[in-house]
């Protein structure tokens, strides 16, 4: 149990109705899940507005209710806080009700359109071979050292988060490593948190069916970096346009990495094949498992961040050299015939492209590259067609089918990426709605040598399909059909 007024530290109060010393024993922003003592807290999202449950939530047990418009009737003992915005003021709230975890460890947060899961992943795996205690939350899934906890979001709602952060804190965690999404950010889930460090990855064309425009999108990146405090460091890529974009109003400490511009922490590839990269990283040369220039990005930014941690550089390399790839993200298999088929869940335009310039630069010539790219449903449609035309530029054959349609028609999705399709890709340009299908004839199309390319879902277990979310693996389906 905690006071209200403790719990209620830092959020901008219009007016109070009843009072603040009152100990309260949970808090929701789901009125399904008050109890006797919870205070509710009546959020807008984006198809729910908590403040028409907020009776319900009174009749349930709450005993205080944050919202930014009181109710008409107010109830005598119950105790209201009128703020001037919601989401904002629960993560305050989630800090406080669990006593501001963030500031007990090192916390790093990743944004950017591509590389965060990647990057956070090597973060996790590197600090954890250096020997701390660390925590991870992340696209594929969160952990508190070796217990998995399984990911819903890319970034958790507030109260989870904290939740998420408090376990962390209980169980030793030194650091810990989140991605952080323009969706949080915009929505105040990141609100309150202390972060000793952020990172800019890159920013490309995506989530425009949520912020509408790519200057909206660019906003929400850099509110992120904005919040930082002197303390902190602000991490960016020198090579994105954008990158400099970011550290503009920081009071962080700034520091730039890239491969091609002048930066704190430069890096060049050596050597790039299928099993791995050589590179250069500050002088030092190292061999690394991970393939293609874009992981050459996420491998200088772990390395920045390790430094801007004050980590050996030495002992980071060396176990930087020994981490694995990670699942979904270019994870690649190899039949008995020779056929290579490699599964990414490249799922925007920019990412699509990095992953087949990689497959560009590796390949002989003498190969054909398949690729096999859908996109999902009720998300930004405008990418649909240049997912397509990126598809058949780089590829010998394109076989466009279902991602995750979601509530939409499959057929749709698949029109709108039909437009992409130049004429004269026409001709090597297949629709396949079955994903399986599409899967299964790549195979039969392919002889040795030739590389498979199975874009969009990467490391997800599932497709959705109206509403259903039904068991489904790209790499298991293609490790299935190799054998076969």
């Amino acid at each position: 149990m905690k006071l209200l007024s403790d719990i209620l530290y830092k959020t901008r109060m219009e007016e109070i109705v009843g009072s603040t010393n009152i100990a309260i024993s949970s808090v929701t922003f789901d009125s399904r899940r008050v109890k006797k003592d919870s205070l509710f807290v009546a959020t807008r999202g984006t198809s729910v507005d908590g403040h028409s449950y907020i009776e319900k939530a009174i009749e349930s047990g709450a005993a205080a209710i944050v919202c930014e418009i009181l109710p008409e009737l107010l109830i005598e003992h119950i105790t209201y806080v009128k703020v001037l915005n919601s989401s904002e003021a629960l993560g305050y709230i989630a800090c406080n009700f669990f006593n501001n975890p963030s500031e007990k460890l090192k916390l790093v947060g990743i944004t950017g359109t591509n590389g965060k899961t990647t990057t956070v992943t090597l973060l996790f795996n590197l600090f954890r071979g250096l020997g701390y205690h660390v925590g991870l939350l992340s696209t594929v899934e969160n952990k508190i050292n070796n217990t998995i906890i399984p990911s819903t979001h890319t970034t958790p709602d507030a109260l989870s988060l904290n939740e998420l952060l408090a376990k962390m804190v209980d169980a030793g965690c030194q650091y810990a490593f989140m991605e952080v999404s323009s969706h949080a950010i915009v929505q105040h889930r990141i609100t309150g948190i202390n972060f000793a460090g952020a990172a800019f990855s890159n920013i490309t064309h995506d989530h425009l069916d949520y912020h509408k425009t790519f200057d909206e999108y660019i906003k929400a990146k850099k509110t992120f970096f904005d919040h930082l405090n002197e303390d902190a460091f602000a991490l960016t890529n020198a090579d994105d346009r954008n990158g400099m974009v970011m550290l503009q109003n920081t009071k962080a400490k700034k520091q730039t990495y890239a491969l091609k511009s002048i930066a704190d922490y430069k890096c060049r590839i050596i050597e790039n094949h299928l099993n791995g990269l050589l590179l250069s990283i500050d002088g030092q040369e190292v061999w690394v498992k991970l393939i293609g220039s874009f992981n050459a990005y996420n491998v200088l930014v772990v390395y920045a961040i390790s430094q801007l941690l004050h980590k050996d550089k030495v002992q980071v390399l060396t176990t930087l050299s020994n981490l694995n790839s990670v699942e979904g993200r270019f994870q690649y298999v190899k039949s008995k015939t020779g056929i290579v088929a490699i599964v990414d869940y490249a799922h925007t335009p920019d990412a699509l492209k990095n992953v087949l310039e990689t497959i560009k630069n590796i390949r002989t010539g003498n190969e054909q590259v398949i690729t096999i790219v859908g996109c999902g449903g009720d998300r930004d449609a405008a990418k649909r067609p240049i997912m397509a035309q990126i598809a058949c530029e780089y590829s010998n054959k394109t076989i466009l089918t279902s991602d995750n349609p979601r509530s939409e028609n499959p057929e749709d999705i698949l029109n709108q990426m039909q437009v992409g399709v130049s004429p004269v890709d026409v001709k090597k340009t297949l629709r396949i709605t079955d994903r399986r299908e599409a899967i299964k004839t790549a195979v039969a199309l392919a002889s040795t040598g030739d590389i498979i390319l199975i874009a969009g879902k990467g490391h997800e277990k599932y497709q959705e399909i109206l509403g259903v979310k039904h068991p489904f693996d790209d790499f298991e389906i293609i490790k299935e059909l190799f054998n076969q």
